[in-house]
């Protein structure tokens, strides 16, 4: 066989722990801006946490969730929230850690009030204990 007549390999895109890696970085720039803000005085970490995660730019979106099992990580005032609704904060939390806050961020603009909330506080809640670990947050 010609090298020619052979499939090409597909290039690899960032592997979900670089973009993680980056996410954290930029997490960290944000939050310091937040907290130079003086309208951010007095906020408490978390919720720098979330506001910088607002902070993160918007990408091409994400295609829609899919039916699968809701986990227990989601805040409690989701309880009553209809299944799809669920999922779809699950699913922004999935794409957040495997292709980028940036790009969940964008999905969850597209969203309503009530998920992207929710899924801001999904995520502020799972990245705040990191971000203490590495002393980015008191």
């Amino acid at each position: 066989m010609s090298e020619e007549s052979l499939p090409k390999p597909v290039p690899k895109l960032e592997t979900p722990v670089r973009a993680l890696e980056a996410d954290m970085d930029r997490l960290a720039g944000e939050i310091m801006k937040h907290k130079e803000n003086p309208e951010m005085a007095g906020a408490g970490d978390r919720e720098l946490v979330r506001q910088a995660i607002r902070s993160i730019g918007p990408l091409p979106a994400a295609p829609q969730a899919s039916e699968a099992q809701t986990s227990p990580y989601l805040p409690a005032y989701v309880a009553n929230a209809a299944p799809a609704t669920k999922l779809e904060i699950e699913y922004l939390v999935d794409i957040a850690f495997k292709e980028g806050i940036a790009k969940a961020n964008t999905a969850a603009l597209k969203s309503n009030p009530f998920v992207l909330d929710a899924f801001h506080d999904v995520l502020a809640g799972k990245l705040y204990s990191e971000l203490q670990k590495r002393k980015l947050v008191d």
